[in-house]
Formats: structure tokens, C-alpha cells, sequence
């Protein structure tokens, strides 16, 4: 299914103190990578945000002025694009995947499911039963249709809130899955994330998408077999932590050597980058409380 998407990363944060927060870390990676990482396929991904370094190329841009607000950043975002669907999301969801944005793409009854008729977009509506519109997929039509009349009606689109745009379009509800919209607003909501995927039941397939991510492969890892072979190995971020990770190592530094780099060199730049994040894990980990809790 061909879309765009765009990604708002220019918020005040000033729950955060002010924090850059889409560059914060969840895993060793930043919040907005974790987010680019749920839609890989968008033909077109545009950033309304400040620039900043990410795993994959995007496309910048701002509100005028900066700060306007969720319906200016979107009304930015939205002319970078030319997809007729357009995914919508805030860069603070650390626990957001593909899955979730597939539903949304392809809702009954929603912008890119069945049928000629469809909704004007697809929003997840999390848990508590709130809805999230900046977890959602739009038909970008009826998208551009109400940001001009809004900025007709208003002047500008400067300070508006989302409902002011969400109240006239004819929205399909989907279920959020138990962390797919959770973001970080606060120090301990981002606390909460980290100690999230260090539970005993996520923590390998958190780090194996990481590594995975980190070193640019994308393959499926047959982690039983690999664990079975390697039940002794020595301690990692978890126990079985650390044969996995080699294992993509060695996979990431064949693909280079596959296209002409030398093996060696190969082997030493993937060593580098997972060792690299296993730090990052570890400073995490042991990072003072008073910083986690935004008073250091």
C-alpha cells in the first residue's frame, strides 16, 4: 500500500523541562528512530521538527512560525507529501510497530481498507479508551480540505487544537494494542519505558530489534535454534543476549564484505556499532535517578 508519512518531533517538551525529546533514548535508541522504525515503507517520510540525526533519510521541515502548535506542524508536514494516504504520528511512542500502523493503514471501513467509500482516516484509540490522533492514518483529501477552511475561519492555524480538526472528519476507531500508544510526556513516563523493555518477557526481542536496527539488516532470527547452540555463552544486556548479537555481527559484517568492503574492516564497524548501543543500554540502566526524574 503506498503511503507518506509524517512524524511531529517539534514539540516545547515542557513536561520534560524543555528536553529534545524525540532525541531521548528508549533501548540505546532515540525515540523519533524507534518511531521511523514502524513505517519503513512510507514512499515519503517527512519530519516537522527540528533537524537531527536519524537512522534513515527523511525529509525536513517546520511550521512558520516554529511552535505553532500540532495543526500548523501538520498542515507543514502534509505539503512535503503527494500520497493519497497519509500516516500521522507524534515522535514520543517508543513501543509503536508495524503491526499497529498496518492496522491503521488498512482499517475496515477506514482511508486505505475495503470498499470505495471509506472513512476520511483511521485513529487508534488506546486502552482507556481515549483517541489518538497522532497515531493515525488519513485520507489526505479531506486532510487538506479542513486545514484550509480552519485557517480561513481562524487567520492562521497557529495555536489550534487537534479536536478543532478531528471534529469534522469521519474517523474509523482501532484498538490500540496494550503499549502501542503509550508516549513519553514525562521523566517517568520515559523511566517507565526503559524499565518496560527490560522485562524478562521483552527484553531479548527489544534487543534483537535494536541490534537489528543499529546495524541495518533486517532478517528473521531463529532465536530457539541459536540458544540451543549456545546455552553457555557468556552474559549479555540478558543472558542470551550476547550469541544473538554476535550472530548479527557476523551476519551484518557479511552482507559489507558481500559488496566489496573488506572483511576485516566489516567486521570491526558492526563489532563497533553493537557495542556501542550495549553501552548505551548499560548507562541507562545506571543512570542516576535524580536525571531520570528531570531534576539533575
Amino acid at each position: 500500500m503506498s503511503y507518506d508519512a509524517i512524524v511531529l518531533a517539534g514539540g516545547a517538551a515542557r513536561r520534560l523541562g524543555g528536553a529534545d525529546k524525540p532525541a531521548l533514548s528508549v533501548g540505546g535508541r532515540a525515540l523519533l528512530d524507534r518511531v521511523l522504525d514502524a513505517c519503513p515503507d512510507a514512499r515519503t517520510t517527512v519530519v516537522v521538527g527540528g533537524r537531527r540525526p536519524t537512522a534513515r533519510p527523511v525529509h525536513w521541515t517546520r511550521e512558520d512560525p516554529p511552535g505553532g502548535g500540532p495543526v500548523a506542524a501538520l498542515d507543514a508536514g502534509l505539503r512535503r507529501t503527494t500520497a493519497e494516504l497519509v500516516l500521522v504520528l507524534s515522535a514520543d511512542l517508543p513501543f509503536l510497530d508495524r503491526e499497529t500502523v498496518r492496522a491503521l493503514l488498512e482499517a475496515p471501513g477506514g482511508p486505505g481498507g475495503p470498499g470505495a467509500d471509506g472513512a476520511d482516516g483511521a485513529l487508534l484509540r488506546d486502552p482507556d479508551g481515549r483517541d489518538q490522533p497522532l497515531v493515525a492514518a488519513y485520507r489526505a483529501e479531506p486532510l487538506r480540505r479542513e486545514l484550509a477552511l480552519l485557517a480561513t475561519e481562524h487567520g492562521d492555524l497557529t495555536g489550534l487544537p487537534l479536536r478543532a480538526l478531528t471534529a469534522e472528519l469521519d474517523l474509523v476507531r482501532v484498538t490500540s494494542r496494550p503499549l502501542a500508544s503509550f508516549d513519553c510526556d514525562t521523566w517517568d513516563d520515559l523511566a517507565a519505558a526503559r524499565a518496560r523493555i527490560r522485562e524478562h518477557g521483552s527484553v531479548l526481542e527489544q534487543w534483537i530489534t535494536a541490534v537489528k536496527s543499529e546495524l541495518g539488516i533486517d532478517l528473521a532470527v531463529d532465536t530457539k535454534t541459536l540458544l540451543d547452540l549456545a546455552r553457555d555463552a557468556a552474559h549479555g544486556v540478558a543472558r542470551p543476549a550476547a550469541p544473538l548479537t554476535t550472530f548479527l555481527v557476523g551476519y551484518a559484517a557479511a552482507h559489507a564484505a558481500a559488496t566489496g568492503a573488506d572483511p576485516a574492516q566489516a567486521v570491526a564497524e558492526a563489532s563497533r556499532k553493537a557495542a556501542d548501543l550495549a553501552l548505551r543500554w548499560a548507562d541507562e540502566a545506571a543512570a542516576d535517578p535524580a536525571e531520570q526524574n528531570g531534576s539533575g
